[in-house]
């Protein structure tokens, strides 16, 4: 996983992988890597992940062996993100938060289906 040198890992509650956090001008980026895991752990993960972002100025970036369509089914209304095909065969799924949207998401269902 590429990570600037100013990235600091901290502790997520319920993340089964590392998570960094680094800064990008005014934009707090937390990012984790879930390519090498199975399911359920990314949705998981990003659900962990989501929990962190309560303000515009935040974004969350996962990177997975595949687009997560059940993750954009589940937070689709609530978040706005972006996938980047990556050149390893990975993905890079940029989520931001939409004000107001993330008190309506249910960030406590990481099942897959």
């Amino acid at each position: 996983m590429n990570l600037p040198e100013n990235a600091q890992k901290i502790d997520v509650a319920g993340a089964s992988v590392d998570f960094y956090t680094y800064k990008e001008g005014d934009t707090t980026i937390f990012q984790f890597d879930s390519s090498m895991t199975g399911p359920p752990e990314p949705m998981v993960n990003a659900m962990a992940g989501l929990k962190l972002l309560d303000s515009s100025d935040k974004k969350l970036v996962m990177i997975n062996h595949k687009a997560p369509g059940g993750l954009f089914s589940k937070i689709g209304e609530n978040f706005s993100y972006v996938v980047q095909n990556l050149d390893d065969g990975n993905v890079k799924v940029v989520v931001r938060y939409i004000a107001g949207a993330r008190d309506q998401a249910d960030l406590s269902d990481s099942s897959c289906h």
